[in-house]
């Protein structure tokens, strides 16, 4: 069974068609510059990227000749083959938390959003209708990118302005990049084997947002209304003082419209650096000796390092960090700044493991040390744990002011049977280290802990 997997932008169309259930990639590509001088196309197919130009007048226009490549690459015998598109949305506001079949009233809602995401929603609209007309037999879906953020709470998704705001304007926190938390939250959850976790997951791309996730639900994001919000990125300065706002469009005497350009399109590394909204650039800016890249940079960094320490408070501790996108995956550069930043809750980057892009890895200590940790832990808690009652014997032989002394002593124990664990597994987890206790010592000692 074939099933297409489509993303629309605004001047673009990207796909990937897939062999179900298997999941393998059949064909894969991207139609660029839609309605613009100059557009094209590439697709790739066994291992082989073919480059085509030609003339994109519209969305549409592009789906015919993608139907046309999959016929003539033999991915299709008939179009009847294809049995289901999925569309990523970038808007779904609080109408959707799921993915959802993209019947005519879903279409009406996705494009009355619009305002809140208009470069994404109306160019999701099209590629739908586009999809509808030249594929009528497929199933078409819709996957939201604010979906996964819909478990987020009141408390967290409003903003503290007046309540009838969010009542009559929709004015709230809706997220973004949900499907990549979603995905990369649950591949770590299987690489931690168990889905009780408190995950941090930081989707670092020239659009940038962090999320809280915890037990496998998304509790805080850092994107909001709109994309503008949160992290510092390419071109969006993110949080910043709302009067900065006003204040600068009287002094610039500019429209609202024109802000939102400055905001969006000029700020973030850009703004800063005065060169490049790309954190490539920023980085060779860095190596020669330019200030205002290395400012920039410093700047980025120092917003991922505040959001994940504000969400480490708000999950009550983490087990895992995730890096995914353009940046998380290949600037070795961001990614040690940022966990050299987290080093007092802990995190130890491992050097070595980090030298790396576009792959996956673990790139600190704990886990491989968490892993010996039980069996060398459980070793040593063996041996104090007889230490202990040996005490406790010569306590019963000695009398009263002896334990007092004794005690003190199980209470020193203890503690450095703690201090000795966190040193080892390298976390401050209290709830995995009297785990440890519980198993070995028992719930005298783990009484004793708490």
């Amino acid at each position: 069974m074939v099933v297409l997997s489509v993303n629309a932008g605004s001047s673009s169309l990207k796909f990937k068609a897939y062999d179900m259930p298997e999941e393998t990639v059949l064909i894969s590509g991207v139609f660029e510059r839609i309605g613009m001088k100059d557009s094209f196309y590439t697709i790739k197919i066994n291992g082989e990227k073919i480059r085509k130009e030609e003339d994109l007048n519209n969305h549409e226009k592009a789906f015919e000749i993608l139907m046309e490549e999959l016929l003539e690459n033999k991915i299709v015998d008939s179009l009847d083959d294809i049995k289901a598109i999925g569309h990523r949305i970038v808007q779904g506001g609080s109408y959707f938390d799921k993915t959802e079949e993209m019947t005519e009233e879903n279409i009406k809602k996705v494009k009355e959003l619009s305002s809140l995401a208009p470069l994404h929603n109306p160019a999701a609209v099209k590629g739908i209708k586009a999809a509808i007309n030249v594929v009528p037999n497929a199933l078409q879906t819709g996957a939201f990118d604010t979906a996964f953020h819909q478990t987020i709470e009141e408390e967290n998704y409003l903003y503290p302005v007046p309540y009838e705001w969010c009542e009559k304007y929709q004015v709230r926190k809706y997220g973004a990049h949900g499907t990549s938390h979603k995905y990369v939250s649950s591949r770590m959850n299987e690489i931690l084997g168990r889905y009780n976790t408190k995950l941090i997951t930081c989707h670092i791309g020239n659009g940038a947002s962090i999320s809280a996730i915890k037990d496998g639900v998304c509790i805080n994001t850092s994107m909001g209304l709109t994309p503008n919000a949160g992290l510092m990125m390419g071109s969006r300065c993110g949080d910043m003082d709302a009067t900065v706002v006003t204040y600068m469009m009287r002094s610039l005497e500019c429209t609202p419209e024109e802000m939102d350009t400055i905001l969006n399109k000029q700020s973030g590394l850009l703004g800063i650096s005065g060169i490049s909204s790309d954190s490539r650039d920023i980085e060779d800016g860095m190596k020669i000796g330019n200030q205002r890249c290395a400012l920039a940079q410093k700047m980025f960094a120092r917003k991922i390092i505040d959001h994940i320490a504000k969400y480490y408070v708000e999950l009550g501790g983490c087990d895992g960090i995730v890096f995914t996108a353009g940046i998380g995956e290949n600037s070795i550069h961001t990614r040690r700044e940022v966990l050299d930043g987290l080093s007092v809750l802990g995190v130890k980057i491992d050097e070595e493991a980090n030298d790396c892009r576009g792959i996956e890895r673990l790139i600190t200590g704990y886990f491989i040390a968490s892993r010996a940790a039980t069996r060398i832990a459980c070793s040593v808690a063996t041996i104090l744990a007889g230490l202990i009652a040996a005490l406790l014997k010569i306590t019963v032989r000695k009398g009263k002011k002896i334990q007092v002394v004794t005690a003190c002593t199980l209470a020193f124990v203890i503690e450095v049977v703690h201090m000795l664990l966190v040193y080892i597994t390298n976390t401050n987890d209290l709830e995995f280290v009297i785990g440890i206790y519980r198993k070995v010592v028992g719930p005298m000692i783990v009484a004793n802990v708490v």
